[in-house]
């Protein structure tokens, strides 16, 4: 008994630094607009940087024209607020750490487009381009409207109209 309690406990701590909410996970809080904790927003923040910059390589790599124009765009702007995040929570009070490692979902996006390869790659990573940038822009208005640390709050603030900008951009990438 008492080692079930032991693992149960250490269970119940471990678990939100492992995966983000149910409600961030599944989509239900975006839905709603209700705000990220600050756990979630630095995980999904953080993923969605990886993402961007991983994702966007390749297509400076494989894409045609124009997208290679914007891929170039996107790696260094999420580079750049890659830097800045892990700068505001390291210096910060959040009570949050910065993940090295694509989640699986973004991980699976990654993969499905380094097996493409010309009009399929460039499509494929359009595509992932808009759902993210839009997926983003739902994380930082929220967590800029509502969100408990007031430096990454003040951040997401600032960050969001680039955000929106690389939406637009992406949709342009689409037509």
């Amino acid at each position: 008994m008492k080692k079930l309690a032991v693992i149960t406990a250490s269970l119940l701590f471990t678990a939100p630094v492992l995966a983000q909410s149910v409600g961030e996970k599944s989509g239900v809080n975006s839905a709603l607009g209700v705000s990220p904790s600050t756990a979630d927003f630095v995980n999904q923040a953080a993923v969605s940087d990886m993402f961007e910059i991983q994702s966007s390589q390749l297509a400076a790599q494989q894409a045609h024209e124009p997208t290679k124009a914007f891929a170039s765009q996107m790696i260094a702007a999420h580079q750049k607020t890659s830097n800045e995040l892990k700068s505001v929570v390291q210096s910060g009070k959040a009570d949050a750490s910065v993940p090295s490692d694509l989640d699986s979902s973004h991980q699976k996006m990654l993969d499905k487009l380094k097996s493409l390869n010309g009009a399929d790659f460039t499509k494929q990573y359009d595509k992932d381009q808009v759902s993210a940038h839009k997926d983003a822009v739902s994380l930082f208005r929220r967590y800029a409207k509502g969100g408990d640390d007031a430096a990454l709050k003040d951040w997401a603030g600032k960050t969001l109209p680039d955000l929106e900008r690389h939406l637009e951009m992406a949709q342009n990438l689409e037509k």
